[in-house]
């Protein structure tokens, strides 16, 4: 669609809230951090896990899909209920239980039970999905963008540092350590969010079953939201098509590297940590619809260098572009959303974010599928058809 002036939604509507100090950004961001590295360790160590548990590999690339469509569970039955009661209370309770969740994935006895605790682990760490729209909350309007930006560095850091050290453990002390490591850390983070966040005042006051059934409303009455929605679904499913396959495609010919190697991939990736904040400050000024048609073009090309380019340089290069490409579309998409309804957020962000990580979910499957029948050739092909897909959304909605 065209670039049209961006208009905030009045924020009259919004119960007062406190105000969002440097100080809480920064805890919340680590929070948001921490709390989403967890559906990320599995991917690096996937090759680790198949030995160790002498799985089929099918089964083991059930794990990273499994964690996903957890994530995509818990957004959509747990973040909704962000408008209804006390963020804080939720966010805590719901980190406690994420801890008790890391913990069945460490003692996980076969890879069936792993991927049955995948999916308590992704739905428990949807608190980062809970944490962005109390961010936006207690933003000040003009600065919402920048505040949104800020948290989601520290999400996305999360999700590089999980990748990185979840390879680096899962090869030198196994899959296990790091889950449980994972579980320790996650356990200082509850305490530390404990410390400093500050109680929401909810502005709804219905039951659990009429909050989850304004959802359906809330979708069809959206336009805006529907577009972004769809369209971060299909380019979260680029991503996951390259992040579900790089383990496999390491380990394959004529690469021969281990979880290590997949794991410091992340750290490459470290660009796309320093778009967030600037996405969202170029959404508070200008606008989002030029920074999203960017992200979509990069996102393309990085599939087009992967397909073509198949050295390590290759990978090295399409995987800034990939994250460079995907956090601007990312951002400045949830600057749209949080913009249109105040007393809504946390339900404009499950409905965001579930179609989102079910898209990713669906991708990290065909992903797999594409690499047994048809190696990374078919796995490049699916990955550029997303963005095209993508695109076709922005400029025609849905």
């Amino acid at each position: 669609m065209p670039d049209q002036p961006y208009q905030q939604a009045p924020e009259s509507a919004a119960p007062p809230a406190p105000r969002l100090t440097r100080g809480t950004t920064l805890v919340m961001a680590v929070g948001a951090g921490a709390a989403v590295a967890n559906i990320y360790y599995n991917q690096p160590m996937l090759g680790v896990i198949l030995r160790d548990l002498r799985a089929s590999p099918a089964v083991t690339g059930l794990i990273p899909t499994a964690t996903q469509l957890g994530y995509a569970l818990g957004l959509l039955l747990l973040v909704p209920l962000g408008d209804r009661i006390d963020r804080r209370r939720l966010i805590l309770a719901q980190g406690w239980a994420l801890c008790v969740a890391i913990a069945a994935a460490a003692a996980a006895p076969d890879a069936w039970a792993l991927v049955a605790a995948s999916v308590a682990v992704g739905a428990g760490a949807t608190i980062a999905q809970e944490i962005v729209p109390y961010a936006a909350e207690l933003a000040e309007p003009a600065r919402r963008g920048a505040a949104v930006g800020t948290v989601m560095s520290g999400l996305l850091l999360g999700i590089l540092l999980g990748r990185a050290v979840s390879g680096l453990v899962g090869q030198h002390a196994g899959w296990r350590a790091m889950f449980w490591l994972g579980c320790l850390m996650m356990a200082a983070i509850v305490g530390l969010l404990a410390l400093v966040l500050p109680r929401s005042r909810p502005g709804m006051q219905v039951s659990y079953g009429q909050l989850l059934g304004s959802l359906i409303g809330l979708f069809r009455r959206e336009p805006r939201l529907r577009r972004a929605a769809f369209m971060q679904a299909a380019l979260f499913g680029a991503f996951s098509v390259f992040w579900s396959v790089l383990a496999l495609r390491l380990q394959a010919p004529p690469f021969y590297l281990g979880s290590t190697v997949a794991g410091l991939f992340g750290l490459i990736g470290a660009a796309g940590v320093m778009v967030a904040p600037l996405a969202g400050r170029l959404a508070d000024r200008g606008g989002p619809q030029r920074v999203i048609t960017i992200g979509i073009l990069l996102v393309l090309l990085a599939w087009v260098v992967f397909g073509l380019w198949t050295s390590l340089a290759g990978l090295v290069l399409g995987v800034v572009l990939l994250d460079l490409g995907a956090q601007a579309c990312l951002i400045s998409n949830q600057t749209v959303i949080y913009a249109l309804r105040p007393r809504a957020r946390n339900r404009l962000n499950t409905l965001f974010m579930t179609t989102m990580f079910l898209g990713g979910a669906a991708c990290s499957a065909l992903s797999l599928l594409a690499w047994a029948t048809g190696g990374w050739t078919l796995v490049s092909l699916l990955g550029g058809a997303l963005p095209v897909l993508a695109f076709a959304v922005h400029r025609r909605g849905i």
